[in-house]
């Protein structure tokens, strides 16, 4: 099933590395004040398969790159069990540029959609400026930034259309492995059924 979304904001910058760095010196951005790294990007940004994320976690903030902790480890692996270089086929990014501070004694917590707003420009900018034609959203954080909806069990395994980007919102490795159970409907089993429809409409799309 194919469902179209809105058109993505009009553009800002003339190129990637503009807008890298722009980022990389914001001061005044919502969660500047929090004393955490602004964390964009890893992989090739020739990439026809772009990622989108959540925010960054304590790994992220000590290493500057999304998903390094663990729940990028598993997000690797499940790149590599459909023949995706992680580094080479694939750009991944975030919906939020910094660590959210925790809360109760917690090190991070899950962004506010103030937080979320707030970085949407940068976020459409980096997937106007990369240009991939197949997007996977991870998670309800990401699908929020750019479908504004949440329910990843609902809104999963179901192709959408932005201005002629291929776009599949995923389950998020950390709700995996928060699930680890893999029987038939179980998310990993869904995220197999997901990972392998995104491999061939990037075969279909890229060739």
């Amino acid at each position: 099933m194919t469902q179209t979304t809105p058109a993505l904001l009009s553009p800002q910058y003339n190129s990637l590395d503009e807008l890298l760095d722009e980022m990389m010196n914001m001061t005044d951005d919502v969660l500047a004040g929090a004393g955490t790294n602004v964390v964009i990007c890893r992989g090739n940004p020739e990439a026809k398969l772009l990622i989108v994320g959540e925010a960054p976690g304590p790994q992220e903030n000590i290493q500057g790159k999304p998903f390094v902790g663990r729940a990028g480890k598993l997000l690797d692996k499940i790149l590599r069990a459909v023949d995706f270089d992680p580094e080479e086929d694939v750009f991944i990014t975030n919906s939020v540029f910094r660590m959210p501070p925790g809360e109760g004694g917690k090190t991070f917590r899950r962004p506010k959609t103030s937080e979320i707003k707030h970085y949407k420009p940068y976020l459409l900018e980096i997937i106007r400026l990369v240009d991939a034609p197949i997007m996977m959203l991870t998670g309800n954080v990401a699908c929020q930034a750019i479908l504004g909806q949440t329910g990843i069990t609902r809104l999963r395994g179901k192709w959408r259309q932005i201005q002629g980007r291929w776009v599949m919102p995923v389950f998020h490795p950390s709700y995996l492995m928060r699930n680890p159970t893999r029987t038939p409907n179980s998310p990993k089993a869904l995220t197999w059924e997901d990972i392998q429809e995104v491999r061939r409409k990037y075969d279909e799309v890229v060739g």
